[in-house]
């Protein structure tokens, strides 16, 4: 017998998602093959047989052997409803069905997807779904939550409840714009109906390769990979197998999430055979034999090392040990039709309709972190750092839940920021340089959450400005991360100030570059330091081999600014520019400039501080630099300044002028200790009247004549480190 439309297997829906990972074909390209190309013989009207199903299939999924019960399944699939019944009889599908069912697959609008799933099931076409065709659907919700390994005997009373709170206008029957209005808002259609697969924990390794700096054992064969000698490592459960081993691997055993109402709230340890580096026992303190064969065990969530012998000596509850307060915990995360009808309908009053019906994929899984602790979301972009980012995005996947761990390079920040949404007390750990804390930063403005969480840094790669006055250091370099997590529990939160940028440029010939960002969260720069930058960035763009290690960039650096010593492209600056600080003209006359860098934080390039050291006051730096000046709004007296310190925070740039290249070139390499100091102030002008090279958070570009106008846009909570034992250079976050 037939499948009702659109009911195909779980297991095979998930099949037909991996073959459209791997290809590059789009329906509308096909379908041009049947209007008028080499598949033309097949189309009958509007409608394909089989024969021309399965071309369909070989082409767009570029497979020529796509199984056959997948394709006839899919075949079944679209025989009923919409055709015309000479169709069904003649054993023809409508191509237009089939291509609306690829091509919203292929990338559709989640409100595309909701009213093709609405069409699907509205079997007799009269605009609604009454109760039979709402069984149908309660019916495949069930097949998917068991395919997803969800406790189905609790489940089918959740659903039916769940379909009636669908009917907002207790009529009996779901029309099309209470499906879309539910599916925006409390209810994960798309999921329950297997649209999406992003739930499924499939058991299977998260293999990387790795060698061994000691003896280890195979946790399938148990016998020696050997010292030195290549094997493959789960990242989720360091379960370990030698290449050959792989396929004959048992399931992976951690399960992201609590698929019964039973396992909410409770974490159970979680013991896989072998990882014990440490080589003690975490139960007894004795020795764990571990050089001579697969011995011990290791709980994935609290990292516990035992004896086999100390297993039943163990709870069955598992506290998440020394990394809880960031862990959210399996029993922490749960499908929100789990939830009970009380909760969900606070949740249903509590949602509010959005145009992003995105969200469906993660309101499927509701957070209920464990009290007093804040949960850690964690963004990584793999190529920061060469392959450091990749290493810590491994990492971070074993020693917090998979699911807190989002790759940039995926799916950007928003799924993550979606997920941890309602979440309270939780906090950001941006991995990467300050390019990519910039990129967080701005979605976070755009993402409108109820509650700004604070965000820490660890940097990848070379510069992080942000993350040296953050106290985060300048460039992660392998330490032990569970050591940066407990540093983090010991952060403070700092409001960062952030300016907004407009560059309006005057009617000229002449093409300017494009602005890189329309937000500084670092530092803007106009003349000598942004042509060093300009030509150290083409340069790297060309070659990025050569830019490959923090010493090489400051040697290059260095070679930039004593070139640009001897051409002096933007000797006599104040000539071709004007500035205005807080509505007022900075008096330039007397000083010959090649550079003016405006400051939100005293570093740049990799630690250099123009605006330079000032001897710590006493007493709190924020109130004496507001106390400072009249309402401390402008200052420019040359004293004042002296006695100003940076403040993250105070609303307020510092202003430095420089004089030339080679003033640029000895302040990076510490041979000199600041520029001059012109200004701090709350918003600042620039007229400029010639081509000039300008920078923003390191990105430079060459802007034609323009008004440039940095105002105060916001503040941003950001984690400072601990204070390091040594005194600390930029004294004023101790």
């Amino acid at each position: 017998m037939a499948k009702e439309r659109g009911q195909i297997s779980p297991s095979d829906f998930a099949q037909l998602q991996k073959y459209m990972e791997y290809s590059t074909q789009k329906v509308s390209d096909v379908l041009k093959l049947f209007e008028d190309g080499e598949m033309a013989e097949y189309l009958q009207g509007d409608a394909i047989g089989y024969k021309g199903f399965q071309e369909f299939l070989k082409v767009y999924l570029e497979a020529d052997n796509v199984p056959n019960h997948l394709s006839l399944a899919l075949f079944e699939s679209f025989k009923t409803g919409h055709c015309l019944e000479d169709t069904v009889k003649n054993d023809l599908v409508c191509l237009s069905d089939v291509s609306c069912y690829f091509s919203l697959l292929e990338g559709g609008r989640p409100e595309d997807k909701l009213e093709f799933t609405f069409k699907l099931y509205d079997t007799d076409r009269n605009g609604i779904l009454d109760s039979s065709e709402v069984d149908r659907i309660i019916i495949q919700m069930m097949r998917v939550a068991e395919y997803l390994d969800w406790d189905v005997s609790e489940l089918r009373p959740i659903l039916q409840e769940m379909m009636k709170e669908i009917d907002y206008d207790g009529s009996g029957s779901v029309s099309l714009a209470e499906w879309l209005r539910a599916g925006a808002t409390t209810v994960p259609l798309l999921v329950l109906l297997g649209l999406e697969m992003t739930l499924k924990d499939n058991g299977q390794h998260m293999w990387r390769p790795k060698r061994f700096p000691r003896p280890v054992y195979c946790n399938l064969c148990e016998s020696s990979i050997g010292l030195g000698k290549q094997g493959l490592s789960c990242n989720l459960c360091k379960y370990v197998v030698h290449d050959q081993c792989a396929m004959k691997a048992l399931p992976c055993e951690v399960s992201t999430y609590a698929k019964s109402r039973k396992d909410i709230g409770v974490q159970s340890h979680v013991w896989v055979r072998g990882g014990c580096e440490s080589g003690r026992c975490d139960r007894c303190q004795k020795k764990i034999r571990i050089y001579h064969s697969l011995v011990g065990l290791h709980c994935v969530w609290c990292h516990l090392e035992i004896h086999d012998d100390c297993l039943q000596t163990m709870g069955h509850e598992c506290d998440c040990g020394l990394l809880r307060d960031h862990i959210l915990p399996p029993s922490s995360i749960y499908p929100s039709v789990l939830a009970s009808g009380q909760e969900r309908k606070i949740n249903k009053a509590s949602q509010k309709t959005t145009d992003d019906l995105s969200l469906s994929t993660f309101e499927a899984l509701r957070i209920d972190p464990v009290s007093n602790t804040h949960p850690l979301l964690v963004f990584v972009n793999p190529k920061s750092g060469g392959k450091q980012g990749e290493r810590v995005l491994w990492k971070f996947q074993y020693l917090l839940n998979p699911r807190q761990v989002f790759n940039l390079l995926k799916d950007g920040p928003e799924p993550g920021l979606r997920f941890f949404r309602d979440v309270p007390g939780y906090r950001i750990l941006v991995c990467g340089g300050d390019g990519t804390v910039g990129w967080i930063l701005e979605t976070i403005d755009k993402a409108n959450l109820p509650v700004v969480p604070p965000v820490a840094v660890l940097p990848l790669g070379t510069g992080n400005d942000l993350a040296r006055c953050l106290r985060w250091g300048g460039g992660y370099e392998g330490q032990n991360l569970g050591k940066i997590l407990k540093d983090l529990e010991m952060s403070k939160v700092v409001h960062m100030d952030r300016w907004s940028v407009e560059v309006i440029p005057q009617q000229t010939e002449e093409k300017s570059d494009p602005v890189p960002f329309q937000i500084i969260n670092n530092y803007f720069s106009i003349g000598v330091d942004a042509s060093i930058a300009h030509r150290f960035h083409i340069m790297r763009e060309k070659y990025p081999e050569k830019f490959n290690s923090r010493m090489k960039n400051k040697l290059w650096y260095f070679e930039f600014a004593t070139s640009e010593s001897i051409f002096s492209t933007c000797k006599r600056l104040e000539e071709s520019l004007t500035v205005e600080i807080c509505g007022k003209p900075l008096d330039l006359s007397n000083l010959s400039l090649e550079g003016i860098a405006v400051l939100n934080i005293p570093s740049m390039h990799g630690g250099s501080n123009l605006w330079g050291d000032t001897k710590k006051p006493h007493g709190d730096i924020h109130g004496i630099n507001q106390a400072l000046g009249a309402a401390a709004k402008v200052i420019t007296d040359p004293d004042i300044l002296k006695t100003c310190v940076p403040d993250l925070s105070d609303k307020r740039l510092e202003v430095v002028g420089l004089e030339g290249a080679i003033e640029m070139g000895q302040i990076y390499t510490k041979l000199k200790n600041a520029g001059h100091r012109l200004a701090k102030c709350s918003e600042i002008t620039f007229h400029t009247t010639k081509t000039l090279p300008m920078q923003i958070d390191g990105e430079p570009w060459m802007q034609t004549p323009c008004t440039i106008k940095i105002t105060h846009k916001n503040q941003m909570p950001m984690l400072v480190g601990p204070p390091p034992r040594s005194s600390n250079f930029f004294g004023f976050l101790c």
